[in-house]
């Protein structure tokens, strides 16, 4: 049962739909792994020219181009398993997770990638992972699990951190050791030791937080389900609700260069975005793209968003026009 609950958690965390876990051919997959607007896409990111982009059944895709045209990465062994979140540790070094505890390394770019931790016997998803600098990462999922790695992601440790077993989506802090993860529920947990000690926020939200962004050491944003967005002036001490305007579920985000803000992405192709005070700017959909749940810039603002129909460029390609949709 736990097993079950994990992975219809992280269908729900990554707006997974059914389409893309039912049976297919063997045809059916290889058409698909062709084919980056038939995987569903659960994160990327930008790595110097290199769009890397992880999803459904173990899919790794790269472009060099900023996403005119991709090709699969090499996994090592692929065990058709969804892959739910990647990070950067470098300009080579990458890691990647996602459902049974399956965590992948590259060390050339994303072009290849090796297996370094794997669990079939407890199966339950890895949702998000996130590097402290350093040889230090952390990944964490469903149930409370949190991991640590002091080796560049070679070998893992379990960390204690008290959420009563609530599922773990979304991470972010600083090289000041200011750190937050938000989960299911409205749990949001701070610490200002660089995870040595962990405080629980008192809720400010019943519902569940799929992404937490750092916009400066204090002024924070997290968001998740309904469309609900949130930001604290003071290190989470406080909240105040932004007005979207609509109840979409957002999934993921891209910061804005030279503290522009960020972007947000969720249900409906829905963008949001906020200054870098966290105010409101706009919230728009672009069109007929289905649920996003991740995005990119590339190039001089150019966005690359990813989620239930593939990759994508921008509609005009244009972040500032996108920004200023209406």
């Amino acid at each position: 049962m736990r097993s079950l609950i994990g992975y219809l958690v992280c269908l729900i965390v990554a707006a997974t739909i059914a389409f893309t876990f039912s049976p297919r051919t063997a045809s059916n997959v290889a058409s698909a792994q062709l084919r980056p607007d038939r995987l569903q896409i659960n994160g990327m990111l930008y790595l110097d020219q290199r769009v890397v982009a992880v999803g459904e059944r173990g899919n790794i895709l790269l472009s060099d181009d900023q996403g005119v045209s991709w090709q699969p990465a090499a996994v090592e062994p692929q065990r058709d398993l969804t892959l739910t979140a990647l990070v950067a540790l470098d300009d080579k070094n990458l890691l990647a997770v996602g459902h049974d505890g399956w965590i992948l390394r590259s060390v050339d770019k994303g072009a290849h990638w090796t297996e370094v931790r794997y669990d079939g016997e407890i199966a339950e998803p890895l949702l998000g992972i996130w590097s402290a600098g350093g040889n230090r990462v952390m990944t964490f999922g469903s149930f409370g699990k949190f991991y640590q790695s002091d080796d560049d992601g070679l070998t893992w440790q379990a960390q204690p951190i008290e959420v009563d077993s609530a599922h773990l989506n979304g991470m972010d802090g600083g090289a000041d050791g200011r750190r937050m993860v938000v989960g299911e529920q409205g749990l949001v947990l701070r610490s200002d030791d660089a995870g040595r000690n962990w405080k629980k926020l008192e809720p400010f939200y019943n519902g569940s937080l799929f992404g937490v962004v750092r916009l400066s050491p204090d002024r924070w944003v997290a968001y998740g389900m309904r469309g609900h967005v949130f930001v604290s002036q003071n290190f989470g001490r406080t909240w105040d609700a932004v007005a979207v305007g609509n109840q979409l579920p957002l999934y993921g985000h891209a910061l804005l260069p030279n503290g522009g803000g960020l972007l947000i992405v969720g249900a409906g192709s829905s963008l949001v975005r906020l200054d870098g005070n966290g105010h409101l700017v706009s919230a728009t959909r672009l069109s007929g793209l289905g649920t996003l749940t991740s995005a990119v810039l590339v190039d001089t603002g150019r966005l690359l968003v990813g989620g239930e129909r593939g990759v994508f460029q921008g509609t005009d390609g244009s972040v500032a026009a996108l920004g200023g949709a209406k």
